[in-house]
């Protein structure tokens, strides 16, 4: 009978330890702290708004710091009407947009080409004329000249003397 209570109390540890396991798998398992479930909804509901939310808060800022690289933002976008009396130049930098309203000017540059003549497609060299309602780009830093004053629609970075 020894042999019998062994078997008997061997067999009730075994199973004592494998309902044991089995709970401890069912607790600490799927949905718990360290094995977190997820569902479509939360997907859907919560995690991706949270991702799009992010994700608008970069674009905001790289799309703040480019118009900043840029100009400085809606100053630069639009043109700004600008008077030269007889004598004052304008310099801009590259990029820089003029385009001649009313009045006479003339390029300053040194070297070629001095300004793009895009609605022409040609190119002015320092010292020409500049022609009304032509739009003249600048390809480096140059200059526009006022010969008896003028009138001109500037976007870009310029300052004047």
């Amino acid at each position: 009978m020894n042999k019998k209570k062994l078997r008997i109390f061997f067999c009730t540890l075994l199973a004592l330890a494998g309902l044991t396991a089995i709970a401890s798998t069912a607790a600490g398992g799927a949905g718990s702290q360290d094995d977190p479930l997820v569902t479509l909804s939360y997907l859907t509901e919560t995690f991706t708004g949270q991702v799009m939310d992010k994700v608008d808060g970069l674009i905001a800022a790289r799309n703040a710091q480019l118009a900043e690289e840029l100009g400085g933002g809606g100053a630069a976008a639009s043109y700004t009407a600008v008077t030269l009396s007889a004598g004052q130049t304008l310099t801009g930098k590259a990029g820089c947009e003029v385009l001649l309203r009313s009045g006479g000017a003339r390029c300053t540059a040194s070297s070629t080409p001095g300004l793009v003549d895009a609605t022409s497609g040609g190119v002015v060299n320092g010292g020409a004329s500049l022609q009304r309602n032509h739009l003249y780009l600048m390809t480096d830093e140059r200059g526009v000249a006022s010969s008896d004053g003028a009138v001109l629609l500037v976007r870009g970075s310029f300052t004047i003397q």
